[in-house]
């Protein structure tokens, strides 16, 4: 399991209701205060902060946006090669 660090991002563990923050919520890491104490900025789709808390690592878990064995893999070449697919869905209206 990959440590937490400075930006890092991260998911909520558990309801903090005194900072109007529900199991689940993701932020960032923008601070590390002490080992296992991090500051997390809580932010909206437009960048917004909402919160802004000091929180202990067991109220973290630090989210992975690769695979764990990317950096194994591509090193070795044995990687696999994923070409992004598009699926286009079309809805027709029918005009009375």
């Amino acid at each position: 399991m990959a440590d937490i660090e400075v930006l890092s991002v991260v998911a909520l563990l558990q309801d903090l209701p005194e900072e109007g923050l529900v199991r689940g919520q993701v932020g960032t890491v923008v601070e590390s205060w002490a080992p296992g104490v991090y500051e997390v900025e809580f932010s909206d789709d437009n960048g917004r902060t909402y919160a802004m808390v000091a929180l202990q690592a067991g109220q973290l878990m630090r989210l992975n946006h690769e695979p764990a064995d990317q950096e194994a893999s591509s090193s070795s070449g044995g990687g696999h090669s994923f070409a992004p697919s598009v699926i286009t869905v079309g809805i027709g209206r029918r005009h009375p």
